[in-house]
């Protein structure tokens, strides 16, 4: 989209909305806004409880009620007003939680056939192993998010984190097929808390236009699990004095070093659940009862998870174009990350002959590429913060789109790349170079698709997010189902070109949003158009 094109957007935009309210208390966009009932769910980066009671310094808000317990201005509570430094080092055990689950989703891969031969299924049944990992990621936030909205994200957060260690040494003990399979399921639905509360977390601490660059760096940790645990699955795998059985033993002795980690050093960040400890404090110390905070009042009943964190989601998925487009485009790329689980091995290992750790090197390419999908999304981050300095400091979903575009030819070019060089005759280093393109087009897209999202919905963002991640979970449990008898059935070449086809066909997403967005919101009955 052109910035003239852009700009024209941007000033039909202002024109409609109000002059923003004074903001420097503390100097967050996202006061200006009006304040909405108070919901429970996963807003993931923006909450639906009032803004200026979560998080504000807002004088105004005093003078209205003397009683409403908010954050003073520059209170030291507020986690946006902690250092830098501080909060760095909070994103990274944030990153670590993350890690720790999702590197669990892959690092029993490579073992996949021993596996199959040790209990006595087919390797194609072995993939479940996988499979029911990732299905435990659909359904867990509908549980977690509604837990770290009432009582926070350190509690939603760590005792899974038990559960997820717990059930990894359950699967490594495990004799028979069923008990790999439940176990790796409960797996999954305990290691989908961080997964899923971490970019919430995130939100918590940074304003919005850093707010880009914190899960920039916290995708990587996501995204560097399931690259970088089938090479750590298959040494272990192939090691005759550890074995297939360690890869699960590994995955629970991290998780419980990272649960210590954050059990000593990680705070409370939710401010809703700040300010209602605060409440509770003064009501102590002075003695008056008329101290409060409205999430006092949020409770957590049947009613409220089926209503705000299953039926909207689906609804959104459904009657949404915007969510279900982005929705579709960022689950097939994360669809495409877990088939290349059972792709290299094929390519590396079946056709190539390479043994089980080497042939698990090419997915450092695929991390490479991720890791360049980071100076890719930041290198937006300065442009966008100019487009929403000059809409009144409000997001502006369209001007994350252009990573996206440049995504989405890097990962088509990846795929047909891939596709077509992985013939044994061809130098090993063609396809390896390709995967690369994959891992950069696939971050580049994905982390995009969140932020569009987030910035278009804002209070309605976390249903949004979570009909992502419900559709994004589901398929990338069911396609890697289907990698070996498509891709030995079909050839490698013919298999990626359909891969690819699909999108190519997706490359005009992020361009038709970039010119008819904001229309689109406009007629959107969740989508604040007003922004």
């Amino acid at each position: 989209m052109s910035s003239t094109s852009l700009d024209s957007s941007l000033k039909s935009e202002k024109e409609k909305v109000d002059a923003p309210e004074d903001n420097t208390n503390n100097n967050n966009p996202d006061d200006a806004l009006p304040p909405p009932q108070i919901e429970t769910g996963n807003r993931d980066l923006e909450k639906a409880s009032p803004p200026d009671l979560a998080h504000g310094e807002k004088a105004h808000a005093q003078d209205k009620d003397p009683f409403l317990v908010t954050f003073e201005p520059g209170d030291q509570a507020n986690p946006k007003n902690w250092s830098t430094a501080y909060r760095s080092w909070i994103t990274f055990q944030l990153g670590m939680l993350a890690l720790a689950a999702s590197l669990g989703s892959s690092i029993i891969s490579p073992a996949e056939q021993v596996i199959a031969a040790y209990v006595g299924i087919s390797d194609e049944v072995a993939v479940l192993a996988i499979s029911f990992y990732i299905l435990g990621f659909a359904f867990g936030p509908l549980l977690w998010a509604p837990v770290s909205e009432i009582w926070g994200r350190k509690v939603s957060m760590l005792p899974a984190m038990i559960g997820l260690g717990l059930f990894s040494i359950g699967t490594a003990t495990s004799k028979n097929a069923q008990s790999i399979f439940i176990t790796r399921f409960f797996a999954g639905l305990f290691g989908s808390a961080p997964v899923s509360n971490v970019s919430a977390a995130l939100g918590d601490m940074w304003q919005p236009k850093a707010r880009g660059t914190a899960v920039t760096f916290y995708a990587v940790a996501v995204v560097g699990g399931p690259t970088i645990g089938p090479i750590i699955g298959s040494a272990l795998t192939v090691n005759k004095h550890l074995g297939w059985r360690w890869t699960e033993y590994i995955e629970a002795i991290w998780v419980f070093a990272v649960f210590v980690l954050a059990l000593a050093f990680f705070p409370e960040v939710y401010a809703p659940y700040l300010l209602k400890r605060k409440a509770a404090r003064l009501r102590k110390e002075t003695g008056d009862d008329r101290y409060y905070h409205p999430h006092e009042q949020v409770k957590l009943d049947p009613k409220t998870m089926v209503t705000k964190h299953f039926a909207r989601p689906v609804k959104m998925l459904i009657t949404e174009p915007m969510v279900t487009c982005i929705a579709l485009y960022a689950s097939f790329v994360y669809a495409l990350l877990y088939m290349t689980l059972e792709v290299f091995p094929i390519v590396y290992a079946q056709h190539r002959h390479w043994s089980l750790v080497v042939s698990t090197l090419p997915f450092l390419a695929l991390f490479v590429g991720v890791l360049c999908a980071v100076l890719i999304n930041l290198a937006n981050q300065n442009r966008y913060a100019r487009i929403s300095a000059a809409n009144g400091g409000r997001p502006v979903p369209e001007a994350r789109l252009p990573p996206m575009a440049v995504g989405g030819f890097l990962f088509t070019i990846g795929l047909f790349w891939f596709g077509w060089t992985a013939d044994p005759s061809i130098h090993w280093a063609a396809p390896t170079v390709a995967a690369g393109f994959i891992g950069a087009g696939f971050n580049t897209i994905f982390q995009q698709c969140i932020n569009y999202l987030v910035d278009t919905y804002k209070l309605y963002a976390a249903s949004a997010v979570s009909a992502n991640t419900i559709l994004r979970s589901l398929m990338a449990a069911g396609l890697p189902l289907a990698v070996r008898p498509m891709f030995n059935n079909l050839g490698v070449g013919p298999a990626m070109s359909i891969l690819g086809a699909v999108s190519a066909l997706a490359l005009p997403v992020p361009f038709l949003f970039m010119r008819f967005g904001l229309r689109l919101r406009r007629l959107s009955k969740f989508a604040p158009a007003e922004e």
